[in-house]
């Protein structure tokens, strides 16, 4: 019976056991949690930086995470703003999400970078790369310079105090909880952290609903 017994525990344990996620290791909490955009999700944000090639060789993997992302998880991108020169790239992210065209600017300013090998690093050399993606020199420009764009890049400055961020690629959930490579051991790694940690929010919100509604 004391076998048997031992045996249920074991495989009651074992998820947490091969999970072997600890905080402070492959995790971290953030000391002031951060509002997300949308409290009915469990929000995942990845902090990023299009000059980061550790960011680039993430793109496949974090695309394959998120054709099996669950419905009650929201994926948001923040471009992370760590030096003067990494403003430029935040600008060039907002400028595309101002002007409806991400998708047409995400994986191309990435694959100018590192796989064409082609130096994004001055505001002439991004806008003859917006001109290629179609987008005229006076529109670049004037989104460039307007008030969306830069209060946007302003607040992504913030992002690397706010989150406690000293690199990237950096992955939030929840605004409460920061993973990387570098602490979980791999990109691999680091989105079953993530996975690890929504189920952990998941669980919260659940208990705090049952308690609500006793």
């Amino acid at each position: 019976m004391k076998r048997v017994f031992i045996s249920l525990l074991l495989l009651l344990l074992m998820p947490f056991a091969h999970a072997g996620f600890e905080e402070g290791v492959q995790y971290k909490t953030i000391q002031n949690a951060q509002p997300t955009a949308n409290a009915d999700k469990i929000e995942v944000l990845e902090l990023f930086w299009y000059g980061c090639p550790h960011c680039y060789h993430l793109e496949p993997e974090l695309d394959a995470w998120l054709k099996n992302k669950p419905g009650d998880v929201d994926f948001v991108r923040l471009p992370a703003v760590l030096g003067p020169s990494w403003e430029l790239h935040a600008r060039a992210f907002y400028i595309a999400e101002l002007l409806g065209i991400s998708d047409k600017i995400h994986k191309p300013l990435f694959d100018r970078i590192h796989k064409e090998k082609k130096p994004v690093r001055n505001v002439r050399q991004l806008r003859e790369f917006f001109e290629e993606q179609g987008v005229s020199a006076q529109e670049f420009d004037d989104t460039y310079k307007s008030f969306a764009v830069i209060t946007k890049t302003n607040r992504a400055k913030q992002a690397a105090s706010q989150y406690g961020i000293k690199g990237v690629p950096t992955m939030v959930v929840n605004g409460k909880y920061r993973t990387s490579a570098s602490m979980a051991g791999s990109n691999k790694k680091m989105l079953e952290v993530v996975d690890f940690l929504v189920e952990k929010e998941r669980a919260a919100a659940g208990k705090k609903a049952q308690a609500t509604t006793q």
